[in-house]
């Protein structure tokens, strides 16, 4: 007997019934997850790697109008993050809630988002690291004394914010990124590869915005894989970062449409002419000063240069976009990659068509790579053009050619041109060594443009830091603990079971003249905010002179010798500028200084010193001389000395007592109340004094551990002083 099921199916009768098939299966209840667990799934959708986290806190830096973007980075990211910026900073006020998500400054209803013109807008960037990471901020604002830091977790702060000191700008570091996700921690073991794309992102960012100094480093590593300097030119920051060999193989190109029809929209930018060959294509898209992808308009770029560039060639392509914001949707991405464009075809194809006109009018000239053939002794070749010998060698990424094949450069001229010789016989195996020689220089100077500043003298200084280091305070240096300022000059370090003083200005002298030493020509530049006139510096720094030595009270021959050092510093301009990045117009202004100490700026009230001490005590003549005053004389002016305000701490608080309306020497002791301080000056020296103890602890140790050779003479001239013995101190308390 079968008896009929509901569903129509039939069963016999007698026949066992599966237990899945007797009843229908219940629906899974619908549960509402823990906002916790919300939290964490969103901030993986958002941050998916270090590297999109370094990207939102780049975008945040520029939001805040720095000019100046610092990055350092760990283990690819996942052990630190480190993003600082000379930005408005974030108000105080504004701390407790500053990684809860969707907070934002940037709009405040739906509708701006129609006119946005910040990179960020959702407020998710901040909340999502603290989900997946540990964060902490560090910041100031305009006009604040002092900053705050404080850490997050969660989305919420771990502690109320503490008073500190800061530079100005906020600092932000993520470290231990993806420790609670266990998976996606496992999958970007691969440490070089994440840092690889951090590199590559900060390079795109310094490109675009050619206005703002970018640095990206290692933890740990003193010189940066990016570190660009503010210029107006952006073909100048794509020189700086992918080379001399690529920026000169680049054509501008503008194009724009004001049909409302079809699109409207502004494009500049540069791409690459016939004669660039790569690997890849590389593409730099701002769509309204936001770093996008756009792979529609990639396809149909390289479209056109399959018609022109040689099988398995790709071009260099930086394309800036303006629209009206209406016409752009920038939320259709959670990572903000992407945007969504009004007429998004019509656009793309103006743009190729664009691009295919400019190299229709570029291919008049070519280069070609050339090679001998045949195996006779002597050959001539040349290379040529379609109307005329080619000055350069081509493609900028060739493949590697086996040394034995490898086209020869004339040793005189090391950019790699091409000239024919006719050779009566075969070369000589010494000459053979010199093109070989000269090929591998200009391989260097193609990758660096500035190796060619590594000289002998340079060489010798360093070897001359490295012989003369004393081992047992090289232990001390590399393994102490910092403990905190004795007085205005020492400071005090723990080593083991012994207790030092340690004299800050000597140490930083010394450290600032040995990093003077190692980043010889490749430093990154602090821009003056205003030029500063040598001849009225050099004037103040010659009456402080006499005042100290109570010379005569001359001004003419103060201004002639003013002159004198004037005209000589612009001779040198030069050789300062690429040397040590010491930039002085021809109007004899001084523009720039060199980054010695990242996150160090050196004392503007000893500028006129600093000059005055350039123009005098170098010996212009000799280069290993020269070379080894110039950076004394920055290791000096560099070096962390007491300001010159006194401190207001001790004794120095009388300077600030007012007598009769006026601020008081530090002779006149007279009891006066708090009211009768000069309020202003005090906190200007506060401010200055604490600044000061900030950086001895935050910046001059962690980097006199890492790279302060110590020489000899330290142990003998007080620099290193030992205060203190545990074990002595055991043996005096077991007398007692």
């Amino acid at each position: 007997m079968e008896v009929r099921e509901p569903d129509g199916a039939t069963v016999a009768m007698g026949e066992p019934v599966a237990a899945g098939a007797a009843c229908v299966a219940e629906p899974p209840r619908i549960r509402r997850l823990d906002e916790s667990v919300v939290n964490r799934i969103a901030a993986g959708e958002v941050i998916q790697r270090p590297v999109l986290a370094v990207k939102e806190l780049v975008e945040n830096s520029l939001d805040a109008g720095s000019t100046s973007i610092s990055v350092v980075v760990k283990d690819g990211g996942l052990k630190l993050i480190q993003v600082s910026d000379n930005g408005h900073g974030i108000r105080s006020e504004d701390l407790p809630i500053l990684c809860e998500r969707h907070t934002t400054s940037k709009l405040s209803a739906y509708e701006d988002l129609q006119s946005i013109k910040s990179m960020g807008f959702r407020g998710e960037a901040l909340a999502s690291m603290t989900y997946v990471g540990h964060v902490t901020v560090t910041t100031i604002t305009e006009g604040q004394l002092h900053g705050y830091r404080v850490s997050y977790r969660d989305g919420v702060m771990e502690h109320e914010p503490k008073p500190c000191a800061a530079v100005r700008g906020t600092q932000i570091m993520v470290e231990n990124l993806f420790y609670n996700m266990i998976a996606r921690r496992k999958t970007l073991q691969n440490a070089n590869d994440d840092y690889a794309k951090i590199v590559d992102l900060i390079s795109r960012f310094a490109i675009h915005n050619s206005s703002v100094s970018f640095s990206c480093r290692k933890h740990g590593v003193n010189r940066a894989d990016v570190h660009t300097v503010a210029t107006l030119s952006k073909l100048d920051a794509i020189k700086t970062i992918y080379g001399i060999s690529v920026a000169r193989d680049l054509m501008e190109i503008t194009v724009s449409d004001d049909n409302p029809s079809r699109s409207i929209f502004e494009m500049n930018g540069f791409i690459s002419n016939a004669n660039y060959t790569a690997k890849k294509t590389t593409m730099v898209l701002f769509i309204n000063d936001r770093l996008v992808e756009c792979t529609s308009l990639k396809r149909a770029v390289e479209v056109v240069y399959s018609s022109t560039l040689p099988k398995a060639s790709r071009p260099f392509i930086y394309m800036s976009i303006k629209l009206p914001s209406e016409h752009v949707d920038v939320n259709i991405h959670p990572t903000k990659r992407e945007v969504s464009l009004l007429n998004q075809e019509s656009l793309i194809e103006t743009i190729q068509n664009a691009v295919e006109s400019k190299l229709m009018t570029c291919n008049t000239t070519r280069t070609f790579q050339t090679q001998t053939v045949s195996c006779a002794p002597a050959s001539n070749f040349t290379a040529r053009k379609d109307t005329e010998i080619s000055p350069s060698v081509s493609g900028t990424k060739s493949q590697k050619v086996p040394v034995n094949q490898m086209v020869r450069t004339d040793s005189r001229d090391p950019f790699g041109r091409l000239h024919a010789y006719w050779q009566d016989c075969p070369a000589s195996q010494h000459e053979k060594k010199s093109d070989l020689a000269s090929v591998r220089i200009a391989v260097r100077q193609r990758r660096n443009p500035r190796e060619s500043a590594d000289l002998t003298s340079i060489h010798e200084l360093l070897n001359e830091i490295d012989q003369n280091i004393h081992p047992g305070l090289l232990e001390i240096v590399k393994n102490c603990t910092y403990i905190g300022l004795a007085d205005e000059a020492f400071a005090l370090l723990q080593h083991n079971t012994h207790l030092y003083l340690v004299n800050v200005v000597n140490v930083s002298k010394e450290l600032m003249y040995q990093q003077v030493i190692r980043r010889f020509a490749h430093f990154n530049a602090i821009q003056l905010s205003e030029p500063a006139p040598l001849p009225e510096l050099l004037i103040l720094a010659l009456k402080d002179e006499d005042l100290e030595s109570g010379g005569d009270n001359d001004d003419e021959l103060r201004k002639k010798i003013a002159e004198m050092n004037t005209e000589l510093l612009k001779q040198k301009g030069e050789m300062l500028e690429e040397y040590f990045c010491i930039n002085i117009n021809q109007e004899g202004n001084l523009m720039r200084l060199p980054v010695i100490l990242e996150q160090h700026t050196p004392d503007m009230d000893h500028i006129p010193e600093f000059l005055l001490s350039l123009a005098n005590d170098v010996d212009w003549e000799n280069e290993k001389e020269c070379f080894q005053a110039i950076s004394a004389v920055l290791g000096n002016f560099y070096a962390m000395h007491p300001p010159v305000l006194p401190n207001p701490a001790g004794d120095g608080i009388e300077f600030y007592k007012k007598i009769n309306g006026k601020a008081a020497s530090i002779d006149d002791a007279d009891d006066h109340g708090q009211d009768d301080l000069d309020q202003e000056l005090l906190a200007e020296a506060e401010t200055a004094w604490a600044q000061r103890e900030w950086n001895i602890q935050h910046v001059l140790f962690p980097s006199m551990r890492l790279f302060l050779k110590p020489p000899k003479s330290m142990a003998t001239d007080g620099t290193f002083v030992q205060v203190a013995s545990l074990e002595k101190l055991y043996k005096i308390f077991e007398r007692c």
